[in-house]
């Protein structure tokens, strides 16, 4: 009898060294406390958690990691415990020691004695911040989407009855509506490649003027600048509309000549950006070259200005089409990284 008794003590430590190392190990925080919710047990995760050492915690009120306004659920739980209910993990806020804040999901159980009374409750903390950040991000993003999406809406209404009014025939209709649709779906998957943060300047008129080829035609210069979402979709319109009267009466019509897509950024008296196409002839154009019809000159004129609270001037020769746009820097995201090779 005397050795059973031992073996079954010995089994007995080790079962507890076991549970011992198993909370000492454990990521996640391990509180004990007794029914007057004063803290008995805190393992080293907890320390990490709320920054408080056992010898700090131990003996005082597990209430030192509530906030005030949420005391009511300390309450409650030892009410739950003692008259031996359930209580369902749940998700809550608790404070660190240097008073900041922490999401945890909680997982309470009751403690008994030997002869099964609950004389206390373990709590078990996760640290969920990291989870409810992305939870927020997410709820953001998808505000931000659908924000979007009903100004893509409206840009896209906007674009077939402007288009209607200046179209002679449906099959026009037809072709121009869906170039200018592809333009906009252009400037989107810059900006969705971006995470919705907008895109280099460079980036956005390489996009624009890919579908019309000639690529050894065009330059392109300036800082590294980084333009709003907005701004990329409404600069990509005015991007296409020069790209497609060039496709059709200029430069990229195979008509002979070059086209410089430039910017720069001045300082004084304000930041400002100034916005350049300069599409030049080797022999005059006759009749005289325009910079888009209708809606092409609407976006040129205003839109694209309006996009970026600036102002737009388009020159027209023979030889020579130049647009010209000038804009608060504020309007712009704006990075200074060297200047952009030739395109």
């Amino acid at each position: 009898m005397q050795d059973e008794r031992e073996n079954l003590d010995e089994g007995g430590r080790i079962v507890e060294a076991r549970l011992a190392a198993i909370i000492d190990s454990s990521f996640d925080a391990v509180i004990a406390k007794d029914l007057n919710s004063i803290i008995t047990d805190w393992n080293p995760a907890a320390e990490r958690m709320f920054g408080y050492s056992a010898d700090e915690a131990i003996g005082r009120s597990i209430l030192m990691l509530i906030p005030p306004h949420l005391r009511n659920e300390e309450t409650d739980i030892i009410r739950r415990i003692r008259a031996n209910e359930r209580v369902e993990s749940y998700e809550t806020v608790r404070l660190r020691k240097d008073g900041s804040t922490v999401f945890v999901s909680l997982t309470v159980s009751p403690i008994r004695n030997p002869r099964g009374e609950v004389v206390g409750a373990s709590k078990i903390a996760r640290d969920i911040t990291q989870t409810k950040e992305s939870e927020r991000r997410i709820r953001v993003l998808l505000r931000e989407i659908n924000h979007r999406v009903k100004n893509q809406y409206a840009v896209i209404l906007s674009l077939i009855r402007e288009t209607g009014l200046s179209s002679v025939s449906i099959d026009e209709f037809q072709a121009k509506i869906r170039t200018r649709i592809a333009s906009l779906a252009a400037s989107h998957d810059l900006l969705v490649r971006s995470e919705w943060t907008g895109s280099t300047l460079a980036e956005l008129v390489k996009a624009q003027l890919a579908p019309f080829g000639h690529e050894s035609l065009v330059t392109i210069s300036g800082p590294l600048v980084s333009i709003s979402p907005n701004a990329v979709q409404n600069l990509g319109m005015a991007f296409h509309e020069l790209g497609t009267n060039s496709a059709k009466y200029g430069v990229l019509s195979g008509a002979g000549g070059a086209i410089t897509v430039s910017w720069s950024v001045s300082r004084e008296p304000a930041a400002e950006l100034t916005l350049t196409w300069d599409e030049s002839f080797d022999e005059p154009l006759v009749p005289e070259p325009r910079a888009g019809r209708g809606f092409g000159t609407v976006v040129l004129e205003r839109v694209a200005p309006f996009a970026l609270n600036g102002r737009a001037s388009i020159s027209r020769s023979p030889s020579r089409i130049t647009w010209t746009l000038e804009a608060p820097a504020s309007s712009v995201l704006m990075e200074q990284a060297g200047a952009d090779g030739d395109a």
